[in-house]
């Protein structure tokens, strides 16, 4: 797609930060610094917006959230006297009102910004640091101060023969002309997961296969549950394998897996690869510059998002910080912020919400309990099953659980993870609860209304000293 920007505000050869990407960091870093009074190149190469508004955040969660209102007629049935129907009926139709949706976000939140701030002067072209400034193509613009915002791109794992393979990946799989009758996932995090029930969900027959369990990254008990959901809507699950080769002829897609000593052939129609994604990072000059990167190839930064070169700082997915789009902008704010007043401000994701849009949704904030056992803490839990959240028994759906874990020694709450339909929702207040320090007991103390998933979280707070199921309504 052509990039319908051109380059605004004045025509300048020397600014007081250069910032190269337009995506969510880009723009951050960008408005953040002009704000302050600064020029600001900013440096974009194809489409603007990066990836959330493109092809991440935005195309993703709108059809997961097409996929639920399917969802949700065909499980009518679990009240008495509902019976529910859905299907797809034009997935082109679909396709084009996901990127109807995608071009007015990009419009209006990016192209149409540009011109309310007089001091950011958009540039198109690849960047490439140079040791005094910044080439863009074949102009040079001479500044001090840098931010390297480049972004990422889906990963490709190292199965054998997979290159040979026409494979999908989180971007293509949204451009599809038609539906596949069966789908391979490979990876079970986040993206993998998402997209594996979004898929299931449109009537296309999905395997997940992953090398350790479905969604690694978060506690035992919710990983579990959420893998029980998935089985339970006829998603296949191979998980703790190993990849051994992948082929592809006229009939589809096969991947073979190692199932302990076992050998096992997958075939499908089509491949879907979800195994992370890879900094954007090798035609930026970075060794040249003196900018030190990670084994992943992403640069490294510390808190105050410095590289290891003075007056280059970076942020977003381009690093090794968190990969969220809201972190991201975060992280970018602060390196503007910092090059511009000396680097007095420190990245801070000890209350860092979480979120996997699966349905229930996944969502977590602070320490896991290997995590805060790992930091030396004396740890206990709580952990409620969503069968006992009037919320779940009222909306006849108790799929979840929520988990708290906190300082044994001091009560005071480390974090905690939701799995419940609203857990998105939900897990604000613990963040709160997280960033103010309390305790399980004051969170097991404060008001919370009645007939909400996030009374869940008081329920889990009270489990730590009381059996939940002996309570009434509201009791407590």
């Amino acid at each position: 797609m052509a990039d319908c920007c051109t380059t605004t505000g004045p025509r300048k050869t020397s600014y007081d930060l250069a910032v190269i990407g337009a995506g969510s960091a880009g723009f951050s870093a960008a408005i953040t610094a002009a704000e302050q009074g600064a020029n600001v190149a900013l440096i974009g190469h194809g489409t603007i917006g990066g990836t959330c508004v493109n092809v991440g955040c935005v195309p993703s969660k709108t059809m997961i959230r097409a996929a639920e209102a399917l969802h949700g007629a065909r499980s009518a049935g679990r009240f008495p006297g509902l019976v529910g129907e859905a299907r797809v009926a034009d997935w082109r139709r679909l396709i084009a009102a996901k990127n109807d949706l995608v071009s007015k976000l990009r419009q209006k939140k990016y192209v149409d910004l540009l011109p309310e701030y007089n001091g950011i002067g958009y540039l198109e072209g690849a960047a490439r640091l140079n040791g005094a400034g910044v080439l863009v193509g074949d102009n040079h613009i001479a500044v001090d101060k840098i931010i390297v915002a480049s972004g990422g791109r889906p990963a490709l794992p190292p199965i054998p023969g997979i290159e040979k393979v026409k494979s999908l990946n989180s971007t293509t799989l949204l451009e599809l002309e038609a539906l596949p009758r069966s789908l391979i996932v490979v990876g079970g995090g986040y993206i993998g997961a998402e997209l594996a029930q979004m898929m299931a969900r449109m009537g296309v027959a999905v395997t997940v296969i992953c090398r350790s369990r479905l969604l690694p990254q978060v506690e035992p008990e919710i990983s579990d549950a959420l893998a029980s959901t998935f089985r339970a809507e006829g998603i296949t699950l191979y998980c703790g394998i190993a990849y051994d080769a992948c082929r592809e002829d006229e009939t589809g897609v096969t991947v073979c897996i190692k199932e302990g000593s076992e050998l096992v052939e997958l075939k499908a129609e089509r491949l879907l690869v979800a195994t992370g994604r890879s900094p954007n990072t090798e035609d930026l000059g970075l060794a040249e510059a003196g900018v030190a990167i990670d084994a992943r190839g992403a640069i490294v930064v510390d808190d105050r998002m410095r590289t290891s070169k003075a007056g280059v700082y970076a942020a977003g997915d381009v690093t090794d910080r968190d990969q969220f789009v809201y972190m991201a902008a975060y992280g970018a704010k602060l390196a503007a912020q910092n090059a511009l007043n000396g680097d007095s401000l420190a990245y801070d994701n000890s209350a860092m919400p979480w979120v996997v849009f699966t349905d229930p949704q996944v969502a977590g904030v602070g320490l896991s309990e290997a995590a805060a056992g790992a930091a030396g803490y004396s740890v206990k839990t709580s952990v409620v099953p969503l069968d006992q959240v009037p919320r779940a028994l009222a909306a006849r759906d108790t799929r979840g659980a929520i988990k708290l874990v906190a300082d044994a020694k001091t009560d005071r709450l480390l974090g905690g993870q939701i799995l419940a339909p609203e857990g998105a929702d939900s897990i604000q207040t613990l963040v709160l609860a997280l960033k103010f320090g309390m305790t399980t007991k004051a969170l097991g103390e404060t008001i919370f209304p009645y007939l909400t998933t996030v009374e869940g979280l008081k329920l889990a707070a009270q489990g730590f000293g009381k059996d939940v199921t002996k309570l009434s309504c509201c009791a407590g």
